[in-house]
């Protein structure tokens, strides 16, 4: 039987997801289960005129260029688009506490026994978990569960520092700064 905590999405007033898009959403059909239960404002890309597709069943705004011109007025221009950065359209009028934030062409990752992994969860709950300031606990999360801490770690950072930004990365692609 299933723990509660997973029938029940976290924070599931306190969570905006932010996409922006140049294309149809059918690709949400593959995150349903773990995006239903939240609130998604959908940046549109490109041609205002194009209609976007969202699948049914989302609780979700859309907004294009023309929707943010007439928003922002003169500062419209503050939002770029042309590549995903039109998703800080959607952090500017997010009222959620956190804000979860995909590409439109992010496929959902599974363990190695292949089952789906709840990217949006595991980012909740790490926001939720304290984070160890200015060293790195390299062997495993000392916060968790029945964890400690590894020896020279110090004392006075154990307690730790609220989670500010919890940073998927793209697996099995390399995604390296431009120098490397």
């Amino acid at each position: 039987m299933a723990s509660s905590m997973s029938l029940t999405p976290l924070l599931k007033d306190e969570v905006d997801i932010v996409i922006p898009t140049i294309r149809n959403l059918d690709f949400l059909e593959m995150w349903r289960p773990f995006f239903q239960p939240y609130h998604l404002i959908i940046i549109q890309d490109g041609d205002p005129s194009k209609k976007i597709n969202v699948p049914e069943g989302f609780d979700y705004e859309l907004y294009n260029r023309n929707d943010i011109n007439r928003i922002l007025g003169p500062k419209a221009s503050c939002i770029y688009f042309k590549d995903g950065a039109s998703r800080c359209f959607g952090f500017l009028i997010s009222k959620k506490k956190y804000i979860y934030t995909i590409d439109d062409d992010c496929f959902v990752a599974k363990d190695p026994s292949e089952k789906e992994i709840n990217a949006v969860q595991q980012h909740i709950k790490n926001f939720l978990s304290p984070s160890t300031p200015y060293l790195f606990n390299t062997l495993y999360d000392p916060y968790a569960e029945g964890a400690d801490f590894v020896r020279g770690y110090p004392f006075s950072l154990r307690e730790g520092v609220p989670t500010a930004v919890s940073h998927g990365l793209w697996l099995n692609i390399p995604d390296y700064d431009a120098p490397t």
